[in-house]
């Protein structure tokens, strides 16, 4: 009778080297998946400062940048670049969100490239997001977010999070009408 081949075909030592693999691997797939879960809350949340093409009252505006900020660490670092500025902390990335330099802003996260390393994680995102500046100027903003998380606790928050903007160019057509 031939010998049998695969996973789980060999010895009790190979069955735990593959049921450990197997656990590896579940559990890198589950923390890329809370990672990109965090990043599409992170973004939400960051549009949600904008309704109708202006920014939502103070009270909505307060309750979308600590929301925001709670989905960093303690001590994190926001780096927004030269137009954007730097901050450290929760409370200090809460601030700075709660003051924005647009009027209105879509982020789109794109092309994640997620790399797991047991509790901490590095994450790079293509950014495209239609923003409209504070003089009415409607813009296209193109870059990338480079990331990086830590699971607290048993959750993954970003420990540092840096836009490095590629270009930012005029929509002479505007966005149309602005619903949410």
């Amino acid at each position: 009778m031939p010998a049998e081949t695969g996973p789980g075909a060999g010895t009790a030592a190979d069955l735990a080297t593959d049921l450990a693999d197997l656990r590896r691997r579940v559990e890198t797939t589950e923390a890329v998946l809370a990672v990109q879960a965090l990043k599409a809350r992170y973004a939400a949340l960051v549009d949600a400062r904008f309704a109708g093409g202006r920014p939502v009252d103070d009270a909505a505006l307060t309750a979308a940048a600590e929301g925001a900020a709670a989905l960093f660490t303690e001590d994190a670092l926001w780096d927004g670049g030269p137009s954007l500025g730097v901050v450290r902390g929760r409370s200090a990335i809460a601030t700075r969100l709660r003051s924005p330099t647009v009027t209105f802003a879509r982020h789109l996260f794109l092309t994640p490239l997620i790399e797991v390393d047991g509790e901490r994680a590095t994450g790079r995102w293509g950014l495209l997001s239609p923003c409209t500046r504070g003089d009415g100027s409607p813009v296209w903003l193109c870059g990338w977010e480079d990331d990086t998380y830590a699971r607290v606790d048993g959750v993954w928050l970003h420990t540092s999070m840096a836009l490095t903007t590629v270009f930012a160019a005029p929509a002479p057509g505007g966005w149309g009408r602005i619903l949410a």
